[in-house]
């Protein structure tokens, strides 16, 4: 009797212990390498972004969690607006991307892209930094993607071969290359402006050939890819839109990692937001915003609009916000309105 009673024991912990090895895998099967997409590379602040968190991953969880860069949004041929999709459908394991480049897929990030909503940095971190930021990562997170810290693309400034822009009749009949969202060809269309949309490859060439007169983009940019090289001659500092970016990582891989390993992906994107965001300011924040100089330097015609003429695009584009305030969603854009109108700043 003792003897069976012994060998039932035994089959018992037998069982306990083959569920907890079947078990096991899911939680601590981690894979060698994950990948990480990103439009841009290092040096960029974007591209700086993902290599701290990966950085500060390896190190945090002592190489239980590779991260490979892969700038250009190569994973998926280069074509930015899929990377959402990738992600969801685990193409893509981790990523920094830009707010316009997943908002087809995410409607409430055109938010970003209204026209003026955002006139000051202390208006983008009202925002992201808030309950706006809170409930756009709960609308994520419903998408199949866990959203994890927010970091900046910063403003996308006017630049272009022809003229100093001063006002919206600056603009009239310019081909100006903008991002694949309807929201821009939108806002440029209004302005009088004739948008053509591109990628970033295309869209080179033909600043050099004028085929194109300009394009917009922040002005880190600028220096790095040197566009003053492409024709362009005139900068325009005019606050119009800038693009949050955010950290995020796969619904699945996120639920392969242990809650202890969960925590330091977390803390470690937070950290390279706070980082990169520092980054992405830097030379724009500081008395006399050496960055412009800079640019300044390089015999570009830099134009930093009065309050009256900023005004004069504002009005120009009221149709296009008040047009895509529905799209959004007219609760999220009147809670974001409030945020920034109470902002510290």
């Amino acid at each position: 009797m003792t003897f069976r009673r012994s060998l039932l024991g035994l089959a018992a912990i037998a069982t306990a212990l083959a569920t907890f090895s079947a078990a096991a895998p899911a939680q601590t099967a981690y894979k060698p390498e994950y990948k990480l997409s990103l439009v841009l590379a290092p040096p960029t602040a974007w591209g700086q972004a993902g290599k701290i968190w990966a950085d500060l991953v390896k190190e945090r969880t002592q190489g239980r969690i590779n991260i490979k860069l892969y700038p250009g949004v190569s994973l998926i041929q280069g074509d930015q607006t899929r990377e959402f999709s990738a992600l969801r459908q685990g193409v893509i394991d981790m990523a920094v991307g830009s707010t316009i480049n997943w908002s087809p897929q995410i409607k409430q990030l055109n938010l970003f892209s209204l026209p003026f909503l955002m006139p000051d940095y202390a208006a983008i971190d009202a925002l992201t930094q808030g309950e706006v930021g809170k409930e756009i990562f709960s609308t994520i997170e419903k998408a199949g993607v866990v959203p994890l810290a927010w970091g900046e693309n910063g403003y996308r400034e006017v630049t272009n071969s022809k003229k100093p822009i001063k006002s919206p009749d600056d603009l009239k009949g310019m081909k100006i290359r903008v991002v694949g969202s309807p929201l821009f060809a939108d806002m440029f269309t209004a302005l009088g402006a004739n948008p053509t949309q591109m990628s970033w490859a295309d869209a080179q060439p033909a600043l050099a050939s004028g085929a194109v007169d300009g394009q917009e983009n922040p002005l880190f940019l600028f220096t790095v890819l040197k566009m003053q090289n492409v024709g362009q001659k005139y900068m325009t500092t005019w606050g119009n839109v800038a693009d949050p970016l955010i950290f995020v990582v796969n619904k699945e891989i996120w639920a392969s990692w242990t809650p202890a390993d969960q925590a330091i992906v977390r803390q470690a994107a937070i950290d390279a937001g706070k980082q990169e965001i520092a980054l992405a300011r830097k030379g724009l924040v500081e008395p006399g915003k050496p960055l412009l100089k800079e640019i300044e330097g390089m015999g570009v015609t830099v134009t930093q609009l009065t309050p009256a003429e900023r005004e004069a695009f504002v009005k120009a584009t009221r149709p296009v916000y008040a047009k895509w305030k529905g799209t959004v969603g007219a609760d999220l854009v009147n809670k974001a309105e409030k945020a920034i109108a109470s902002r510290k700043q």
